[in-house]
């Protein structure tokens, strides 16, 4: 039976998410045209989106796991 693959870390997909951004940085410097740099401008919204996704949802995980921190606290002050 296969075994379905590890995701990355959070911390290293943020890693990757900033060298992609360095590497978008540099692509629009050699850019010679028109296209290309409304390419780059595509490709940094994209990036910075998913880098803002990745950030949100560590938001997200950090509040379920408070919320579920003070279920138990009242789920044991009522026994």
């Amino acid at each position: 039976m296969d075994s379905l693959p590890k995701h990355a870390s959070p911390d290293q997909m943020q890693r990757d998410l900033d060298i992609m951004l360095s590497k978008i940085n540099a692509m629009e410097v050699v850019a010679q045209d028109e296209f290309q740099r409304s390419v780059v401008k595509v490709l940094r919204e994209l990036v910075q989106g998913q880098a803002h996704s990745l950030n949100e949802f560590g938001h997200l995980k950090k509040a379920i796991d408070m919320v579920t921190l003070e279920l138990f606290k009242v789920k044991s002050a009522q026994s």
